[in-house]
């Protein structure tokens, strides 16, 4: 709707937000305090639903098999899943870490398109590889952080 000449987006069902919940569907802040973390713990121990992939998928371009591969399960486990089914802990962690990643990416780089783009494209900090292979372990997803840190702040390897 138009107001004062600005444009609105338009409500989504899901936490339209910036942020890593708006990458999983779950409302909320994610920063670094201790009422945060304590907060992903309960959403990580109590398990995402295979709905919050479906919304990881969408914002972040993965394919299901890209993401299978990523959570190690077969993308034929993953179509199984009903929407409201939990995940496992595991899975859950992964798909928080993922959406954090790629949320800090596009904080970073302004736009989540040019963040999808640079995770497609070999970087010579990560030894020419596609950003993007290093999804698969949590210390992968870390090193990506690093590497968006470094960019934050015009260090570049």
């Amino acid at each position: 709707s138009l107001q004062s000449g600005l444009v609105e987006e338009a409500v989504l069902p899901y936490s339209s937000a910036k942020g890593p919940g708006s990458y999983l569907g779950v409302a909320g802040s994610f920063s670094y305090d201790t009422n945060a973390q304590e907060r992903q713990l309960k959403i990580i121990r109590g398990g995402l639903t295979r709905d919050a992939l479906d919304i990881l998928m969408e914002k972040t371009g993965l394919s299901i098999y890209e993401l299978a591969d990523i959570l190690e399960v077969t993308d034929r486990t993953l179509r199984r899943y009903p929407p409201d089914e939990v995940l496992n802990k595991r899975l859950s962690e992964r798909a928080l870490e993922i959406a954090k990643l790629y949320s800090r990416g596009e904080e970073v780089m302004g736009s989540a398109t040019i963040f999808r783009q640079w995770m497609e494209t070999p970087v010579p900090a990560l030894e020419h590889k596609l950003p993007k292979s290093f999804l698969d372990t949590s210390l992968g997803i870390s090193m990506l952080m690093d590497e968006l840190g470094r960019i934050e702040h015009g260090v570049f390897a």
